[in-house]
């Protein structure tokens, strides 16, 4: 008998799971789960596991609202889980990893228009 475990840590290694957004919500409001899945799956196809959430609507005070399971975040990509450009930049912008480069690129061209 296999271990369920010892599969989805060889498919990290073999860098066919991603750290990915899947789409929720309805119509104009849109949600996301950050989920771990398989790199050929769709975006809103069956996940291994769902590690945060991330609303990019402005709320009331102008925040969009991120919660995440830090400690799982942590445990795939140690054991190679790759993840996807817009899931890179926002745990770069919450200050889980390093900011992404295209983030400070971004920050800096605005800079520059408004100045």
């Amino acid at each position: 008998m296999v271990h369920l475990c010892s599969v989805l840590f060889r498919e990290a290694v073999q860098r066919r799971i991603t750290l990915k957004f899947a789409l929720g919500g309805c119509t104009n409001r849109p949600f996301y789960k950050l989920v771990v899945a398989n790199r050929r799956r769709a975006r809103d196809g069956p996940y291994i596991e769902n590690l945060g959430s991330y609303d990019p609507m402005p709320n009331t005070e102008g925040e969009r609202l991120v919660a995440v399971n830090v400690n799982g975040i942590k445990r795939w990509l140690g054991s190679g889980a790759d993840m996807t450009l817009p899931v890179a930049k926002i745990l770069g912008l919450g200050g889980i990893l390093p900011l992404h480069p295209m983030s400070i690129t971004a920050a800096e061209r605005k800079r520059r228009e408004s100045a």
